[in-house]
């Protein structure tokens, strides 16, 4: 299987319009029942993951069901990956609230309406980001903003659950730091039979998932914690518990839809619309990348935006608000031996056949049940293990990191995204213009005086060597300058310069007119620009501009050695005569230094 993925060849329209050709060779028997039992499975999941989604999202519980449906079928069809489950998302689901609240009330009809134009506005920038072959740029979206995004959307799932968890008012749209005082000055008028399903309902969460990981643990925890409410109020009665319930969800197919896409809303929507498709695609293509490396796969990155993008289009007229790659049902669905892209088409068939079965039960589900799975779910979207990581081993990874927390946290979610891609990027671009500029001195303890960095070494009189270790670029010009004239100020009389190219891996016409204007610098010093072992690209760019002839091609060397022969003939005899360190092997031609 894993070495025919990699063989599979994609053609012209067929891979755009009909890629699911490419895979079905692939489906045998074998693999039919291995992908029908992973879709029931992720199905089953997929139950108590869409009613929770939907809660963090603001919609009505149906809507998280509906997200999973169409969307993880259309996806599987038209994406690349084999194991990439869609649907909805705690990302995702939190982003459409933070976006959405402020413009409409949660769970009504215009709320509802305003996501489903989200997800046709987002489906549509994936579809064109797909055709136009922008895969790429997900790749700009530095690891530690998907992170520390997580890390606080995490927070925030905790902080909108404290509601339901203890049962007090909490007014709409507070801040995690006003929820927590909320909770604390209203401590008194916390419900103890809410507070305790919630509790009941995490305690059997976590203690299936430690002896039982085999288990659905969403699915155990729920049923005890419906088990529970409906105990106390048995026992009690409705009057003294006033433990609130997610209510019956209507066992039907996911209903036709029409999100309104009037001028108004796509204004209002416009930046929510490219944030959200950012994060989105990032979420889906970087699981899906882990999941192919798993399983040898290759992966067309470009295919699974269009997938992407049509899976979103067909959702927004399917009832079904913003989808992306699940980490949890595309893990399952890999572990559980899915084989196919049928494994997720089966996940999103079956789940239609589960509603229509178990939606009316949902009636005894309680709110304080559904917080205290949240709970579980925001603990386990908190990457501790890497979060240290960033946090001992690169210090611009952890102020990326830092900054996109709190910005989540304190800021609206599409501008903490923003923020956080803004300042991988400031971060990049500032490392990459500045590239080490290093002194080199031939080491006279190696039989062929190889170059080093050793300071303590003697440097000759007459000319310096040295490595620029990075691309040479517009950015990047200041800092070698300054570099340059740092060692020239240092050494006057060093004339000559020998760069060592081979670390420049790319150089655009800026850095082009740096070089040709150095070697005018040099020249009318009474010394010459060399370089020496230039990649094969940064050469044929210096042909095509001309500046080949500004440089001179006698000055370019493809050896060290013969660098340094050439450069020695061209040493003023006078100076050498003079100098006792000998510190190259030409030097040792020389007659003895003459003395005064």
């Amino acid at each position: 299987m894993q070495v025919q993925s990699c063989k599979i060849e994609r053609h012209g329209w067929q891979a755009i319009l009909l890629p699911f050709l490419n895979w079905w060779p692939l489906v045998t028997p074998r693999t039919f029942r291995d992908d029908l039992l992973a879709g029931l499975t992720g199905a089953i999941v997929a139950l108590p993951q869409g009613v929770a989604f939907a809660t963090i999202a603001g919609m009505p519980p149906e809507y998280g069901l509906y997200a999973g449906m169409v969307p993880a079928i259309v996806a599987a069809l038209f994406g690349s990956s084999w194991h990439l489950v869609s649907g909805p998302t705690t990302a995702a689901s939190l982003v459409l609230f933070s976006t959405l609240s402020s413009h409409a009330t949660p769970g009504t009809a215009q709320y509802v309406e305003l996501a489903l134009t989200l997800t046709i506005m987002v489906g549509l920038i994936q579809l064109v980001m797909g055709m136009a072959r922008l895969g790429a740029l997900v790749n700009f979206i530095s690891h530690s903003v998907v992170v520390g995004f997580t890390a606080g959307a995490a927070i925030l799932i905790v902080a909108s659950q404290f509601k339901h968890f203890f049962g007090i008012a909490i007014p709409r749209g507070s801040h995690p730091h006003q929820i927590l005082y909320t909770v604390i000055s209203q401590w008194t008028g916390i419900n103890p039979y809410i507070a305790a399903v919630g509790v009941i309902t995490m305690l059997s969460g976590l203690l299936v998932k430690r002896f039982l990981p085999k288990v659905p643990y969403m699915i155990v925890s729920m049923l005890v914690g419906s088990l529970a409410a409906v105990a106390f109020s048995w026992q009690l009665g409705d009057e003294v518990t006033r433990i609130d319930v997610v209510g019956v969800l209507p066992a039907s197919l996911p209903p036709l839809s029409m999100p309104d896409l009037s001028l108004a809303n796509i204004r209002m929507l416009a930046p929510v619309a490219v944030a959200t498709t950012l994060f989105a695609l990032t979420e889906a293509v970087s699981i899906a990348r882990s999941l192919a490396l798993r399983s040898g796969q290759c992966l067309d990155g470009n295919q699974e935006f269009i997938g992407q993008g049509l899976s979103n289009i067909a959702g927004s007229f399917f009832s079904g608000y913003v989808a992306t790659g699940s980490f949890n049902r595309s893990a399952l669905n890999y572990q559980a031996g899915g084989k196919t892209p049928l494994a997720a088409v089966f996940a999103g068939g079956l789940l239609m056949v589960v509603v229509l079965l178990v939606a009316p039960y949902a009636a005894y589900l309680p709110n304080a049940a559904m917080a205290g799975i949240l709970f579980l779910v925001a603990w386990g979207l908190i990457d501790f293990r890497h979060i240290k990581r960033i946090l001992r081993t690169s210090p611009y990874e952890s102020v990326i990191l830092v900054t996109t927390f709190l910005a989540t946290l304190f800021l609206e979610l599409e501008f903490a995204i923003f923020l956080g891609v803004l300042l991988s990027l400031i971060l990049y671009l500032n490392r990459t213009s500045h590239p080490r500029v290093l002194s080199r001195v031939p080491d006279p303890r190696h039989p062929m005086r190889a170059f080093t960095t050793d300071s303590s070494l003697t440097e000759c009189p007459q000319f310096k060597i040295v490595r620029i270790d990075g691309s040479l670029f517009f950015g990047a010009i200041n800092h070698v300058q300054e570099q340059l004239r740092a060692f020239r100020q240092e050494h006057p009389a060093q004339k000559h310069l020998l760069l060592v190219a081979s670390g420049i891996n790319f150089i655009d016409m800026a850095g082009a007119d740096f070089l040709a204007a150095l070697a005018g610098e040099q020249r009318a010093a009474g010394g010459v620009l060399y370089l020496y072992d230039i990649k094969k690209g940064v050469c044929d760019y210096f042909q095509k501009g001309g500046y080949l002839d500004e440089i001179g091609a006698e000055n370019i060397f493809d050896s060290k050695d013969e660098a340094i022969a050439a450069i020695f003939q061209r040493l003023d005899r006078s100076v050498c005569d003079r100098c006792t360190a000998r510190i190259f092997l030409e030097c040792m031609t020389l007659p003895p230094p003459r003395k005064g």
